[in-house]
């Protein structure tokens, strides 16, 4: 049988995709990348040729991380990629089937290989250095003749080490350079737009063309307002002069004009006055109008608080309305629930009050046929007949009895069941129960049943009190039980809603224990139940039997504990 496995296993590994067949070798670390070739093996220039052991049976280069088959032979980890991605594998030398794992890493041929002698890299530049092909990275570190990017990011350029100095002191375009003028740093690329943009101390010319030739660039706002030159509107444009003319030329014009400068200020204040008085008329017929937009205001305020308040009312009065409908439709199901249990009860005991009396009336006959038989046969024959109905009688009556007794049960089950899909169990003489626990008497202690709905599921809770499995004796293990339902039929199956189980704490603190899961739907805890109930799950290590006599979970020698099942998602039946 193992034979057989093991040449299923090889199928099945000849049949993988290739990103999975060499999932094991792309985890391994791999050599920084750029001492490996990109594809197949090593295409250094080695002092002497390679022996033909340490070449690649497919690409036929000097082995990179050198991995060998089962056969015997040895191919480079990219190289055996490719072939094992192809579909039934071969080998190419003797065509032998491949096996994933029945290929390794050739460690011992890896550092015979990283051993072998070889030029350096940068011998085409000039670089005469021999070293072993491991030692190939830390010489290209420190190579002058090695071809190195200029790290100046904009800079495309690429030299060897050597001339790096002069390239980043006189060759590279963007070089950092300081500005001769500010003594701002920056790449010589940016330098003359820098000059010619926003330098502050480059020297400008004034754009009007007066006699100051050179200006710095960060005085010349200042300058603008001093230029003899420059072009400027009168002061008095507000008033109405259109006088445009040169900063020179602006004080003659002031001197010459100021009398029609008085006069047009005297007509602006003239306009100005008369709408301050149509103004002021304005805003005397708007206050005439102010105390009855006021007492109109104060009127609609009055109103929309009345309406606010009667709202208020009918909000509260429909909330009490729909609060007190729900609750008359809770006790209209639950009345016609008892009625539908009661009614058979009832009936039953009248029959067995009735079965009683006639009881009663059989034995007082045959009390007086006792006292005044004269041993005739005939006598003889009906007191037979008659301890025989009575025997028949009494037989009916234990089976009444015995359903009577039941349907009380069932009735005060129904009373204390709860049907929103919570459960608060009271555990009363915790200290006499765990004993018997302890001593194997009463292991477990079932609640009784709670329900989603009135058609819902069918629930129960079912408590070890010294654990059970891996909490027994160190913790109280709590469990979820499914039962058989009278509404099975109408219900989604597998259970699949959220269930939480909780241990009350008593105390003022209200740290109550818990925990909650989703249903396994794969479980047969959870499917419909064929017998009285399910196989129970929930946690065996629920609380710590320490935690639980020392907190305030225990108050009166008496537990309390919760079971809520999620109802928000569940379907009508």
């Amino acid at each position: 049988m193992s034979a057989g496995r093991n040449v299923e296993q090889q199928i099945a590994l000849q049949q993988r995709p290739p990103s999975l067949a060499m999932s094991s070798m792309a985890q391994r670390p791999r050599p920084e990348p750029g001492f490996l070739p990109i594809h197949g093996g090593f295409r250094d220039r080695f002092v002497t040729t390679p022996e033909p052991k340490y070449c690649c049976e497919a690409c036929r280069l000097v082995l990179c991380i050198p991995r060998q088959t089962e056969c015997g032979h040895r191919f480079c980890e990219s190289c055996i990629t490719d072939l094992l991605s192809k579909p039934n594998p071969v080998c190419p030398a003797d065509l032998e089937p491949l096996f994933e794992d029945k290929i390794f890493r050739d460690v011992c041929c890896n550092r015979e290989i990283m051993a072998l002698k070889v030029y350096c890299r940068s011998e085409k530049n000039g670089c005469k250095e021999l070293m072993s092909l491991q030692r190939v990275m830390d010489h290209l570190e420190v190579c002058p003749y090695f071809e190195v990017p200029c790290p100046l990011g904009k800079c495309k350029e690429k030299m060897m080490r050597k001339d790096m100095p002069e390239h980043l002191s006189r060759k590279c375009k963007h070089r950092e350079i300081t500005c001769e003028f500010c003594n701002h740093k920056m790449a010589l690329t940016e330098l003359q737009k820098h000059k010619e943009t926003v330098c502050p101390a480059f020297p400008v010319a004034c754009p009007n063309h007066c006699s100051f030739s050179s200006i710095l660039r960060s005085e010349l706002s200042s300058h603008q307002h001093d230029c003899p030159k420059a072009q400027v509107t009168c002061s008095f444009i507000r008033f109405g002069c259109t006088y445009k003319g040169l900063n020179q030329e602006m004080r003659e014009h002031e001197t010459s004009f100021a009398s029609e400068h008085l006069r047009m200020m005297a007509v602006r204040n003239t306009t100005l006055e008369a709408k301050v008085e149509d103004v002021k008329s304005e805003l005397m017929e708007r206050y005439k109008v102010l105390p009855s937009l006021s007492s109109r205001l104060a009127e609609v305020e009055t109103q929309y608080e009345e309406m606010r308040e009667k709202n208020r009312q009918l909000e509260q009065k429909l909330v009490s309305m729909q609060m007190l409908m729900s609750s008359h439709s809770e006790k209209l199901l639950e009345v016609e629930m008892e009625l539908r249990e009661l009614r058979p009860l009832r009936s039953m005991r009248e029959e067995v009050e009735a079965l009683r009396g006639s009881v009663e009336s059989m034995r007082s006959v045959v009390s007086s046929l006792d006292s005044g038989r004269v041993g005739s046969g005939s006598g003889s024959h009906t007191l037979g007949s008659l301890e025989q109905q009575l025997s028949r009688h009494d037989d009916m009556m234990s089976v009444h009895d015995i359903r009577l007794a039941e349907m009380d049960l069932k009735l005060q089950v129904l009373e204390t069941a709860s049907f929103n899909g919570t459960l608060i169990w009271k555990i009363r003489d915790y200290k006499r129960r765990k004993q018997e626990a302890v001593a194997s008497k009463t292991l477990s202690l079932y609640s009784q049943p709670f329900y989603t709905g009135y058609f819902g599921y069918k629930m129960c809770a079912r408590v070890y009190l010294n654990g059970d499995g891996m909490g027994k004796g160190t913790h109280l293990s709590l469990f979820f039980v499914v039962m058989r339902g009278e509404y099975d039929a109408l219900l989604p199956w597998p259970f699949k809603q959220k269930v939480t189980l909780m241990l009350m704490d008593q105390g003022p603190a209200r740290k109550h224990l818990g925990d909650a899961f989703k249903p396994d739907p794969h479980s047969s805890s959870f499917r419909r139940p064929t017998g009285e109930m399910n196989i129970a799950s929930g946690c065996p290590l629920f609380v710590a039997q320490t935690v639980l006599e020392n907190g305030t979970y225990i108050k009166d020698d008496t537990i309390f504990i919760k079971v809520t099942v999620d109802t928000s998602d569940l379907p009508d039946p």
